[in-house]
């Protein structure tokens, strides 16, 4: 199974570095960033866990938990910070799940559903395919999936920037442009009708009739 924007995050019970979580639970009232790994010790990855290390005080500005995955046991985890901290100058200050039995890749649709066996023996090739960063909003809806190659390694400041994104949406009738940052001009939303837009925006810019442009509103 593929989780499609709008499904609800599948919940789980699972060990973490800091302890059993239940994972909807966890989340509570706040926003999640889950993002996963193929296997312990892998250079890449390695690098992504000290840069969201760096950037949880931003997170954290934004009513955001982040989790990490990895297809290893928590023990290993726990010596792999050490590793991320020496060579990344950060340690990992959020929990990471041990996915040893497989089965919250599966649940997630990063792993086959009928796929056997346990992490024990499994090579970062075998798991190539839990490389997904899912956003997940207070009403455990699946708001973002972004899935990478073991390549090629993933760009957090874009997540921090989506995470905007879908919080101002969330709130306002609007949509971001491309490369859209906060405090730049957002677009109201094509089920806003012109009378309605007008109370609730006042004036606006038009280059065209389905391109309606105001200032940020949470600004």
């Amino acid at each position: 199974m593929t989780l499609k924007i709008g499904d609800t995050a599948p919940d789980f019970t699972a060990e973490t570095t800091e302890g059993e979580i239940k994972f909807h639970d966890w989340i509570g009232d706040n926003w999640a960033v889950l993002f996963s790994h193929p296997k312990d010790f892998t250079p890449i990855c390695t690098t992504e866990l000290g840069r969201m290390a760096a950037l949880k005080p931003e997170f954290d500005k934004r009513n955001t938990k982040i989790i990490g995955l990895s297809v290893d046991a928590v023990d290993n985890h726990a010596k792999w910070a050490d590793d991320i901290e020496e060579t990344q100058g950060h340690r990992p200050n959020y929990p990471m799940i041990g996915d040893t039995d497989l089965e919250v890749s599966k649940a997630y649709g990063m792993l086959p559903a009928d796929e056997s066996g346990t992490s024990e023996g499994r090579t970062p090739a075998d798991n190539a395919t839990v490389r997904n960063v899912f956003v997940i909003g207070p009403d455990k809806k699946v708001k973002l999936v972004l899935v990478y190659p073991m390549t090629t390694g993933r760009n957090f400041d874009e997540v921090l920037r989506v995470v905007d994104s879908l919080q101002l949406t969330a709130e306002h009738k609007v949509g971001t442009p491309v490369d859209w940052k906060p405090g730049e001009d957002v677009v109201i939303a094509g089920s806003v009708n012109n009378d309605d837009a007008k109370e609730l925006f006042g004036e606006w810019k038009e280059p065209k009739p389905y391109i309606r442009l105001v200032p940020d509103p949470s600004k």
